[in-house]
């Protein structure tokens, strides 16, 4: 059933503006209540701000009370019913710095109202409005509407103040959640994480950071480790390449041609790759493939190390906790004590006895 709120006193639009506050119509001043507040939260390279304001509960009933169920009619120039305004005084607006999804549907980068709904049984909307500047619901034309979503509401503890804040987040998404009373309002918003980082690495390498290899060198890192967009990353590696075939760039244009299925051509450019490597790039390196559980590539990195430099502890301690961490006890006792015997500075020294105690070798 719709319901109307109205004043009797008054007609309803006059009775509107007697519900907006006095203060909007002077000097800027503290709210005496639901103070404004903002939230914002970054997924990959986008941001979402939610600005709104914060109402008490203060001991009243809320939900089916305060904030109706359904939709209600408090429409200030038509009859529509209008959803709950999801905080207080003005909008609550939220703005996508990119396109996103929002429970699914596509959503344009910009400023939007915010809005909800709640049923009785838990259920609920969430309304995008493109209309972001007005007050409240007084004003709400669903002809405006962006989007409508189906959400499912959520039991919590009490939460005094009505708060926003971000939840579950991961690299691709996150849910905004609405908390106020005991209840959540959840929202789920994804963005095409990797699409919008290559398409501004694009925009990116056509400014100050085209002048230099590192820009085309990170642009084309970024696809390699999160294998996306190859075939244009080698072209921005081979750019790099071109200012400077130092360890990194020809170890990422060797990961993008095996990616690619160009084996043999990956093994021909990692080894020009390996000859001109200093001491820290092979650590690295090795350390990236433990951290891709590539133990066996790791110690051929880790061996290369010592045999290139036989007097550094830290060759031997790395190499030792390759071993370690492949579970192969016997060489990796070998390698920590090495490390030991050649004066190792306290952080190896330290990681080194550490290792040796769990192997139950000291």
């Amino acid at each position: 059933m719709t319901k109307t709120l109205t004043l009797r006193s008054v007609p309803l639009f006059l009775a509107v503006l007697l519900s907006v506050p006095s203060w909007t119509q002077g000097i800027t001043t503290p709210r005496p209540a639901s103070p404004g507040a903002s939230v914002s939260q970054t997924i990959g390279i986008s941001n979402v701000t939610v600005k709104y304001s914060r109402p008490s509960v203060k001991g009243r009933a809320i939900w089916g009370e305060l904030v109706p169920y359904g939709w209600t009619v408090q429409n200030a120039s038509t009859q529509h019913p209008a959803p709950w305004r999801a905080g207080a005084n003005e909008n609550t607006i939220i703005e996508f710095s990119h396109d996103a999804k929002v429970e699914g549907q596509p959503v344009p980068a910009g400023r939007y109202g915010l809005f909800f709904v709640i049923n009785k049984d838990d259920t609920g909307e969430v309304i995008l409005s493109k209309d972001s500047r007005s007050w409240g619901s007084f004003w709400y034309d669903p002809a405006r509407d962006q989007l409508r979503a189906t959400i499912q509401l959520r039991a919590i503890p009490h939460t005094e103040l009505l708060t926003y804040d971000f939840i579950h987040l991961t690299k691709n998404s996150g849910e905004l959640a609405l908390n106020w009373e005991k209840k959540q309002f959840p929202v789920k918003i994804e963005f095409a994480v990797d699409d919008i980082v290559l398409a501004n690495a694009a925009e990116e390498l056509k400014g100050p950071v085209g002048f230099n290899w590192q820009g085309y060198a990170s642009a084309a890192a970024y696809a390699q480790q999160n294998k996306v967009g190859q075939e244009k990353a080698l072209k921005w590696i081979d750019q790099a390449i071109a200012q400077n075939p130092n360890f990194t760039t020809l170890n990422t244009k060797a990961g993008l041609l095996r990616q690619t299925g160009k084996a043999d051509e990956a093994a021909k450019i990692e080894a020009k790759a390996l000859d001109v490597s200093t001491e820290a790039e092979l650590n690295q390196y090795g350390y990236q493939l433990i951290g891709e559980n590539r133990f066996d590539e790791a110690i051929k990195m880790f061996k290369l190390n010592t045999e290139r430099y036989p007097e550094s502890a830290n060759t031997w301690d790395s190499l030792g906790e390759a071993y370690a961490l492949k579970g192969d006890k016997e060489n990796a006792i070998k390698n920590f004590k090495k490390a030991l015997s050649l004066n190792p500075n306290p952080g190896t020294k330290a990681n080194s006895e550490k290792y040796l105690k769990q192997l139950g070798a000291m």
